[in-house]
């Protein structure tokens, strides 16, 4: 009987104790967060409203829940022993750095809010003029940028919270649901926005200085034009010089490229790649210094022409973009007339391409029977007059879809940025906007084609690669295909010539010490060389129109890169190339490669 007894006194504790330190606390929790999704929800609906004081009103309900949350959470950090329960424990606490840093946000930047496209109760910042909203924006970046530290520190400490989470711990389903997969893949997004969050405080502190706060800044703008690929993204057809102070942007100068190669009296010995490569070329014009596929190493190229200038002026950096920026702008800001043409993002079926990139085009490439005075110059102005919609509009209707569209335009390498200072210079080469070759530890792949007097093929040209891996051994396909006609290209009929044949120089970085085995495709003779720490494969073909070209290279990879880690760097200035890549039978990736990609092989 007491035996009996005793176990029923047993089972009764168990009950109470699971009762107060299991099944309350869960309960608990349960509901909490139940109200926190809620919560989360509402907030997430305010974000699209972009109005500062409902956001910071909503973010400070969220606190308070989540504050509810993380006391009923506690309730069994105790059990913390337990893998789950400690993977859940670091979450939590993650989940209460990130809203610290978001709060810190929200109170740093609620009083210039409209200066970067929030919505605020106040108008003095919307009616000033366009000159002193840009000057005032300028100047207030001193007072933003003190914050960033503490929460660049909170986004570390959720970081490191987060790491400690092991997927590896969940089942790979539940029913038809992913679980290990899904835990996976937000833990690698998060580690990967905190991770590019810390690495652009140097540049966000840096930001008032680039904008001439205290002393005036001196850039070279320079046009690429992406429809005739070159190595950073676009042949060099329009340069300005820029100067701000004190948030004041001046456009000092503006011309076509050949208006500056006119400048240059002496000039370095022609590279070899131009006399193999290009069409009847014998000369290093400026137009073509754009070399190599590290931005860094074509702009000293270019350094070594335009200090030879009798048009020269001392830099402090050089900003390249190519046409995506101008077709995005007038996405945004609308059709925008510049000397009696109309501008427009609309599909121009003349080309399939937008409106404004085929008039320029006429403008600027169709032979007239007249002299027409800097006909590329009108580039320069319709960039100036797109600049002057951006401030000229009030901040919270366009400043905020501008800047997103910048930013993603930079990750995407449709803008490259150099910058003489070096503290600069690394702080962009950090959050990859700089546009440089890098180190991997792990595999590597690139691929760079140069249009070489190729027209514009490369508005009509589209590109699918493949690259199967096996072990060590790989093998990368390059199909290249033309579906359009030829273009009128009879200069005295005044023929508009944008599609003709492709005339292509096309290298491939692999890991330094790859060995090739067999390069088919190339109309020339093949070169196997080192280059920026990686080893290159080089060829060269031609791609007709209403025709296809395929290159296919197979090489070894060395013994020592493992393939678990592949680093594909995307090539400036190129849109829709499309990829597939497999790994020991094993599809890694397939889409559209519109940024650097790092694929963890797992």
């Amino acid at each position: 009987m007491t035996k009996q007894r005793n176990r029923i006194l047993l089972i009764l504790i168990t009950l109470l104790l699971g009762y107060f330190f299991i099944f309350r606390p869960i309960f608990s929790i349960s509901s909490n967060a139940k109200a926190l999704l809620t919560s989360a929800k509402e907030m997430k609906s305010v974000f699209a409203k972009n109005d500062i004081t409902l956001l910071k009103t909503k973010l400070n309900d969220f606190s308070k829940q989540y504050d509810g949350f993380e006391k009923s959470a506690k309730s069994i950090y105790w059990a913390s022993f337990i893998p789950y329960v400690s993977d859940f424990r670091n979450g939590v606490e993650a989940g209460n750095y990130l809203l610290k840093a978001g709060v810190d946000s929200i109170v740093t930047i609620e009083p210039y809010a409209d200066l970067i496209g929030f919505k605020k109760g106040g108008t003095s910042f919307v009616e000033k003029s366009a000159e002193d909203r840009l000057q005032t924006a300028v100047l207030t970046l001193d007072k933003l940028v003190q914050k960033i530290d503490p929460i660049a520190a909170d986004i570390e400490m959720a970081n490191s919270k987060i790491a400690k989470i092991n997927p590896n711990r969940y089942p790979k389903k539940l029913g038809k649901t992913l679980i290990r997969e899904n835990i996976a893949n937000m833990k690698e997004q998060f580690e990967g926005t905190a991770s590019l969050f810390v690495n652009a405080k140097p540049l966000i502190k840096k930001l008032p200085e680039i904008l001439g706060s205290k002393k005036e800044k001196t850039y070279l703008i320079l046009y690429q034009n992406d429809k005739e690929r070159r190595a950073t993204g676009g042949f060099l057809t329009f340069y300005a010089v820029m100067k701000i102070k004190g948030g004041k942007i001046t456009i000092a100068s503006s011309n076509d490229i050949y208006s500056l190669d006119a400048t240059i009296n002496e000039r370095p010995k022609t590279p070899t790649e131009i006399l193999t490569y290009h069409k009847e070329v014998n000369v290093f014009y400026i137009r073509d210094s754009n070399l190599s596929p590290d931005y860094f190493e074509s702009i000293k190229l270019f350094d070594s022409l335009y200090q030879n200038s009798g048009a020269k002026v001392k830099y402090d950096g050089i900003i390249a973009m190519d046409s995506k920026i101008l077709v995005d702008m007038l996405e945004i800001f609308g059709d925008t007339e510049v000397n009696g043409v109309t501008f427009s993002s609309k599909e121009d079926k003349r080309c399939d391409c937008p409106q404004a990139i085929y008039t320029l085009f006429d403008i600027v490439d169709r032979p007239v029977n007249y002299f027409k005075t800097n006909r590329k110059g009108i580039l320069g102005d319709l960039m100036y007059a797109l600049f002057y919609k951006a401030i000229g509009y009030s901040p919270s209707k366009y400043w905020g879809t501008l800047m997103q569209t910048m930013y993603k335009n930079m990750e995407e390498k449709h803008i490259l940025l150099y910058f003489v200072n070096n503290e600069l210079q690394k702080s962009v080469e950090q959050i990859n906007f700089a546009g440089r070759i890098n180190d991997h530890q792990g595999d590597y792949l690139h691929i760079n084609n140069v249009n070489f007097a190729g027209a514009k093929a490369n508005m009509f040209v589209s590109e699918k690669i493949e690259s199967v891996t096996k072990g060590k051994s790989r093998e990368v396909t390059v199909d290249f295909k033309n579906p359009y006609p030829h273009s009128d290209c009879n200069l005295e009929r005044g023929g508009l010539c944008l599609n003709a044949t492709l005339r292509n120089w096309i290298r491939i970085y692999v890991p330094k010490g790859s060995k090739l085995e067999s390069f088919q495709g190339s109309q020339k003779k093949i070169r196997n060389y080192d280059d920026l720490g990686k080893t290159v494969f080089e060829g060269y073909l031609e791609v007709p129109t209403q025709g296809k070209a395929t290159v296919i290279v197979k090489y070894t990879l060395p013994s020592d890169v493992s393939t678990n880690s592949i680093l594909i760097q995307k090539q400036p200035g190129v849109t829709g190339q499309e990829w597939t890549v497999r790994v020991d039978n094993k599809k890694v990736f397939e889409g559209v490669l519109e940024k650097d990609k790092e694929i963890k092989v797992k």
